[in-house]
């Protein structure tokens, strides 16, 4: 079920806002904000038990977070999304938001001649409409000075007919990025996107766990040499949502372990 905060507003703990925070990237996200002294609101779609073990391990590691959620495939996700989120904020709705970031998405796989309209719809919405109604929404909550940092994928580099639909999508978060870094400049917003490879999730679970060959082909394309994993993602994303990125703005930075150099 949804939680609530357990910690007063008081306490000036920054505010951290991530989208599909229940399990992999946004998952361990939350938990590496948490480390760096943010308040973490773990934005979930389906799975409440999995954002809920989310916030029991921020809380036992001291941090505080609270649980929401919002359905992204509507076309009205934005405001819907901050209704849900004040909801169940208690003492922190009033206080501004300092980072948001945008991980929810969907893989949907299959080359353009089999690609249903349908697929090509509702990946569009969750993974390039909702990150921007959410943003629209929510700009007048966000702290001047504060962090929006968006995950793009490694596939926007690399041609991978498979997932032909996926990458335009996130393509479109590249340009989002850039975009609205110059237009929240003024208020010294940093807007930046990351880039995963292949990353040990639950998304890419179905084709390359249990599957040697899968991994002994990917492997070889890796210069680092490893699958990595959603820490080592929520690492770089927690770079870009600190002050020690003040100055970075308007990049897509690449943390696919070196693919296809």
């Amino acid at each position: 079920m949804t939680q609530t905060p357990m910690t007063a507003a008081a306490d000036l703990a920054p505010i951290a806002v991530v989208t599909g925070a229940s399990r992999g990237i946004g998952a361990a996200t939350a938990e590496r904000l948490s480390r760096d002294g943010y308040c973490v609101a773990v934005h979930y779609g389906n799975d409440a038990d999995a954002a809920d073990s989310v916030v029991a391990r921020i809380r036992q590691g001291g941090g505080d977070a609270f649980s929401f959620q919002a359905d992204l495939t509507r076309p009205d996700a934005g405001r819907r999304f901050w209704e849900a989120y004040d909801a169940v904020a208690g003492d922190w709705r009033p206080r501004p938001i300092r980072t948001l970031i945008n991980n929810a998405g969907v893989t949907l796989r299959g080359p353009i001649e089999d690609f249903a309209a349908t697929s090509l719809v509702q990946q569009q919405q969750i993974n390039q409409t909702a990150p921007f109604l959410i943003v629209q929404e929510g700009l007048g909550r966000l702290e001047d000075g504060g962090h929006i940092v968006n995950v793009s994928s490694g596939a926007t580099r690399i041609a991978t007919p498979d997932i032909i639909a996926y990458t335009m999508t996130k393509s479109a978060i590249d340009a989002f990025t850039r975009t609205l870094a110059q237009h929240l400049g003024h208020r010294r917003i940093t807007v930046n996107a990351v880039a995963p490879g292949i990353i040990d999730t639950d998304l890419n679970a179905g084709w390359l766990r249990d599957n040697q060959q899968a991994v002994d082909q990917v492997l070889p394309q890796i210069a680092l040499g490893y699958i990595g994993t959603p820490a080592e993602i929520a690492d770089v994303i927690g770079f870009l949502a600190s002050d020690d990125a003040r100055y970075v703005t308007g990049h897509t930075i690449d943390a696919t372990g070196g693919s296809r150099l």
